[in-house]
Formats: structure tokens, sequence, C-alpha cells
């Protein structure tokens, strides 16, 4: 029987499930498959990029790790592409490559101020709670007033872990360092801050529901966001989620506020457009006020508003990186393909 020699780069989920399929395809040849991965353990964002205090989801691991014990995959790690292996190495040696080295930084959000001191990427904070060997052990939480750019899963994993008190982490994996420098956090009010409304987040009910847990901890969102036009009425009707976000947000809507020790902002209907500064440091955020345009979007209203705060981060969405030998699209961060080829 022939026997095909197959490499695939980075050993995340998307590398491990493309392993998987391949081996249980019926098929008239054999299969050799080697996996490469840069870090010294695979899993990838499983690993790295979900927060501590979502075991829920941390354990898929334990699904990879059954298809990686099978003992029809080699795992190779702490092997870099590029530099430890090449791409006319792969080709001297397999029959086949897959990459999929996934996307770990963050796509960019060009506004003035952007780059000042205190302006982050979520990527690198994920990366840095999560326990990245390759990211710093220390992260500067200095700030009481905190901005998160974006309404996805990532922006609201961001506040959550900015605005909830460090020993409610405890029962969780957090590492050390994580957990002493939330400890040592002054912050006080984190805004989270959405280009579109209520009803076209991209965050799962799962992630809004705990935010409204966290303990010591008020929820506040502004009734202007929630006068609902024809569409959003229409998707809340015939959309599950969006009908069980709706009830999240009536929820809250209803709530007392006041009491805690610590708030969590949601703003929607807000275009960035500024980040404000003072002798190069993040000071404040400015956004201008945008409404419904009929066709699913939004428009400016030429309103414009400002939020004090002195740390900021961009959640809007993760990109990919250029690999040696590999054409690469500038425009969308991914290897120019047509149907995976």
């Amino acid at each position: 029987m022939t026997k095909l020699r197959l490499a695939i780069v980075g050993a995340g989920p998307a590398g491990i499930y493309a392993a998987d399929i391949l081996l249980k395809h019926e098929r008239a040849f054999e299969v050799s498959i080697d996996l490469f991965e840069q870090l010294p353990a695979p899993y990838g964002l499983v690993r790295y990029g979900v927060a501590p205090d979502h075991p829920r989801i941390k354990g898929i691991v334990n699904a990879l790790r059954e298809v990686l014990d099978s003992g029809d995959i080699r795992v190779f790690g702490n092997v870099r592409y590029g530099t430890d292996i090449t791409l006319d190495d792969l080709k001297r040696h397999y029959n086949a490559v897959i990459f999929s080295t996934g996307a770990v930084r963050d796509a960019p959000l060009e506004m003035p101020g952007i780059d000042a001191h205190g302006s982050y990427g979520a990527a690198d904070f994920v990366s840095w709670y999560d326990g990245h060997p390759d990211v710093p052990r220390e992260w500067p939480l200095e700030a009481q007033s905190v901005a998160v750019i974006g309404n996805g899963n990532v922006a609201l994993d961001v506040a959550r872990m900015l605005a909830k008190h460090p020993e409610d982490l405890l029962p969780t994996e957090v590492p050390d360092n994580v957990y002493a420098g939330l400890q040592a956090s002054p912050v006080t009010d984190v805004h989270v801050f959405g280009r579109r409304g209520p009803m076209q987040v991209k965050f799962t009910p799962l992630e809004l529901r705990e935010l409204g847990e966290l303990r010591d901890v008020d929820m506040i969102v502004h009734e202007e966001d929630f006068d609902y036009d024809p569409a959003s009425r229409d998707a809340i009707t015939s959309n599950k989620q969006l009908t069980v976000i709706d009830r999240i947000f009536t929820q809250w809507r209803a709530r007392e506020t006041g009491s805690a020790s610590r708030r969590l902002h949601l703003h929607f209907y807000a275009r960035p457009v500024e980040v404000l500064t003072t002798d190069g440091a993040v000071s404040g955020f400015r956004y201008e006020r945008t409404e419904p345009d009929g066709q699913g979007g939004v428009r400016g209203t030429g309103e414009f508003r400002e939020v004090e705060v002195s740390a900021l981060y961009r959640a809007v969405g993760y990109f990919g990186s250029p690999l040696d030998g590999i054409p690469f699209d500038e425009r969308h961060g991914v290897i120019p393909n047509h149907e995976g080829q």
C-alpha cells in the first residue's frame, strides 16, 4: 500500500483536527503525520487564548489529547518554521504540507493615538493572563478606568478579567503572577465600546450572562441604546441567540446599581475616533455616536463624546502572520487559497 508522508505546521485545534480527519478518512493509502509546533506544548489558542475561568472551553484539550494519544501522529515541539525547519526541508521529506499556524496577533485599528503608552492589543493581554511563554510575566495594570474596543467574545473576556475580583479566580488555573498582577490593579471602571447596536453584537449569550454574574460589579447599560429599529426587533424574533441576549439586557436594565465597588459599562452605537493622550499616554477615548442605517449597518450622527480612561485595549479581531516562502494576503491576513489549497 502506498504511504503518504504529511507535515502539519501548527499543533493547535485546526492542525490536530486536520490530522484526525485524515486518519479517519477512508483511503487507498497509508498516511504518516508529523505535527510541528513552535511552542513547547500543543493545543494553540485552547491553551493560550481561553480565559482561565472558562474551564468548559479549555476542556476541549481532552478531545485533542485523545487524537494525539492515538499513536498515529508524531508531535515535535519547540520547532520554529522558517529557522528550525524550512519550506525546502518540508518539500524534501513530505508529500504534502498543511499550514495551520492560526492568527495570534491583533488586527490593526487605525486612529490617532492608538500607539500611545497604555494602549494595548487584546491578544497580548490574553497571552499574558494565560501564561504564554513568549510574553513577559509582568503586565502594567495601573489604570482606574479602562476602555475595551470591540463587541466579540475576546472583548468580553478582557473586560471580565479586568473587572473581576482576583480572588474569584483562585479556583481556576490562573497563573500566580497573573493573580498577583490583577490583585494590585486599581481598576474601578471598565468601558466596552461597540460600533453597532446591542442586537448586532458578535459575542455569545453565555459570555454575556457571565458578565452579569460577577461579584461586586455593577452592569451599566444606557437606555438610549435600546430604542430598537425594525431590523433589530425582527432579529430578536427570528434568532434564538439574540432573543436570549435581549432577555439578559432587559434584566440588567431593571437592576439597581450604585452599591458595587466596580462597574462594567457597555456602550453601543460608538464608533472609535481617537485615543486622547496627555504627555504621550492614554488619557481618554473619543467616539462618534452612530445610528442604524436601515440596511444592517450604521452611520455617523455627527455627535462626538469622550470618556476619561487611562488604558485602552483593542479587541477587533485576530490577524494572521506571514510565513517564509509562502504567499500572504496582507489585507485579510491569510494564505491566499482556493477551497483551502
